[in-house]
């Protein structure tokens, strides 16, 4: 499966902003294929490049048509976007059932416009029609709004390679040496103001602190700073 099967078509789309925010969604989730129909704004224009951010080379890329079945031809699985239930005899699917599309065949989401959306004629060119749960008193959704909980749900299933998060170097564990004298001190000051009371519970006591020291997961930094306060507070007495 790969995100290059998969495109997204966005039918007379009125606003140059949601253009360009379509495209900055799209690059979020590794999509480039975008294709738009008959735009009412001048395709491209400043407005677009400038609110598409970092995508500008998907909106330089991107195919114009004039209408919906050129741009559909050569696609294997069409999904129009529908906030409306249709009465046609087409199958209306939920997110979850995009796990059963077969993304290694070419896939296209249709939008319709923000002011109109999607008229049963242009629905007619679809496979299947997808409605993004949302609050059933105001379905409304922003067009680059739908596009990226799409997109997102779509990447989660194709599984498209991600850079893993990695820790600055400059942040380094403290060490179990470090950890223990930082305790130790923590308890010194505790036994000087008589904290353990009643003694026969200071063992369980103990054990509890050092389950809650060690499972801190604290740095070389956090650990000196704690140090330093545990030291101040003695001096303070």
């Amino acid at each position: 499966m790969s995100a290059k099967n998969v495109s997204f078509i966005l039918h007379k789309p009125q606003l140059s902003e949601n253009i360009g925010a379509c495209a900055r969604a799209m690059k979020n989730f590794n999509f480039d294929k975008l294709i738009i129909i008959d735009p009412k704004p001048i395709y491209p224009n400043d407005k677009i490049l400038a609110t598409s951010v970092g995508a500008k080379n998907i909106i330089n890329k991107s195919k114009v048509y004039n209408n919906l079945e050129l741009a559909v031809k050569n696609v294997d699985y069409v999904i129009a976007t529908s906030a409306r239930f249709r009465n046609k005899n087409i199958k209306h699917i939920n997110l979850e059932d995009l796990k059963k599309i077969d993304f290694k065949k070419k896939v296209s989401f249709l939008f319709g416009s923000e002011a109109s959306g999607l008229s049963n004629n242009e629905i007619s060119y679809a496979n299947y029609t997808l409605q993004i749960p949302t609050n059933t008193d105001f379905k409304s959704l922003n067009l680059s709004h739908s596009l990226i909980i799409i997109a997102q749900f779509v990447s989660s299933i194709i599984k498209f390679k991600r850079l893993p998060f990695k820790q600055s170097k400059k942040i380094k564990p403290a060490s179990k040496k470090d950890i223990y004298n930082m305790f130790n001190l923590c308890i010194k000051n505790l036994e000087q103001i008589n904290f353990f009371k009643p003694k026969e519970k200071k063992p369980i006591m103990l054990e509890n602190l050092r389950n809650i020291f060690f499972k801190m997961d604290l740095s070389d930094k956090e650990t000196r700073i704690l140090s330093s306060v545990f030291a101040s507070l003695g001096k303070k007495r």
